[in-house]
């Protein structure tokens, strides 16, 4: 049953992966061609260039994991393991930086505010964008760099240096080095947790008072203009749930100090955990009318070349704009 468990967790994590690489290399792609093609680019564009390019970055170290999980010589040496560790805790936090930018973004721009602090910084805040960018990885670095110095025979590896050994073995007594990996954790995601459910909290206020007054607006308008309100309050809500059940997940990951009595937890946290990267970059091509219109002419390019037909005049004009 354990076995099967383990077993299940590592393919639907592996599905996980595939559709992450596939959503955010879409997402990086589109934005970048749209980029080079109109040589300028907005704010919203290029959060979503470095948020889509680091949870690829992060899907394939999650890959890396993976296959090292099967073919234990490639990362046998436990120092390399806890390299990789720590490449994962930087774009992980990097990433959640990103799409913190990429909210309070979106909520300086669409809730009215009348603080004048608050106004220069919407203003501002297309020249800001470039510089919390340039930031979150400097950022990111302070929470997941210190992640080098934890001695490996006691992070998630044997003291062999085989990752893999430990992988069954019952450990039973905390250590320094997991109360460590937990508090850089913690600490890295705990701001742009903060800051997240915030702005999305006052966006989704925001959006369900404007929509209380267009009833005011002519019927046809109207219901419109509400079912464009009701699937951006849709996307915040499922992207705040992603986010705290991807945080909690992977505290979760982090407590259970011994795998195989935990297996079932650890399995079902692990699955969890990597929902998020995944399912959210899914959302954003839903909600970004941009995205979805390339998705979609890209789909039906597919389809006309597996039909062998030609695309027609309006596809091909369309296709990734």
């Amino acid at each position: 049953l354990l076995t099967i468990t383990s077993r299940s967790a590592i393919i639907s994590r592996s599905v996980e992966v595939v559709v992450g690489l596939i959503g955010n290399g879409f997402i990086a792609t589109i934005n970048i061609i749209n980029w080079i093609k109109s040589k300028k680019i907005s704010s919203a564009d290029m959060i979503l260039i470095f948020l889509s390019t680091s949870r690829f970055i992060l899907q394939v170290t999650v890959l890396m994991h993976i296959h090292s999980l099967y073919f234990v010589d490639v990362f046998k040496l436990a120092s390399v393991y806890k390299d990789f560790g720590a490449v994962w805790m930087f774009v992980n936090h990097s990433s959640l930086w990103f799409s913190t930018w990429l909210y309070i973004l979106y909520c300086v721009k669409i809730i009215n505010i009348t603080h004048w602090l608050l106004l220069q910084i919407k203003r501002r805040i297309a020249g800001m964008v470039p510089w919390l960018l340039l930031g979150s990885p400097v950022i990111s670095s302070v929470t997941s760099l210190p992640l080098l110095w934890i001695t490996p025979s006691t992070y998630l590896c044997s003291s062999t240096g085989n990752c893999r050994e430990n992988s069954t073995a019952h450990i039973t007594d905390w250590d320094s080095s997991y109360l460590y990996l937990l508090l850089l954790y913690f600490v890295g995601c705990f701001f742009p947790l903060v800051l997240s459910v915030v702005t999305s909290a006052l966006l989704i206020t925001s959006l369900w008072k404007h929509r209380k007054t267009m009833q005011c607006y002519p019927e046809t308008f109207r219901d419109s203009m509400i079912d464009v309100h009701l699937t951006a309050i849709k996307s915040i809500i499922s992207f705040l749930i992603l986010y705290l059940s991807s945080f909690v997940a992977q505290i979760l990951l982090i407590l259970s100090t011994s795998q195989s009595k935990d297996v079932v937890k650890v399995a079902v946290s692990l699955v969890v955990a990597g929902a998020y990267p995944s399912m959210h970059s899914i959302i954003l091509i839903i909600v970004n009318s941009k995205l979805k219109l390339a998705f979609r002419n890209l789909c039906l390019h597919f389809k006309c070349h597996l039909e062998d037909k030609p695309p027609s005049p309006r596809l091909e004009r369309n296709t990734l704009q």
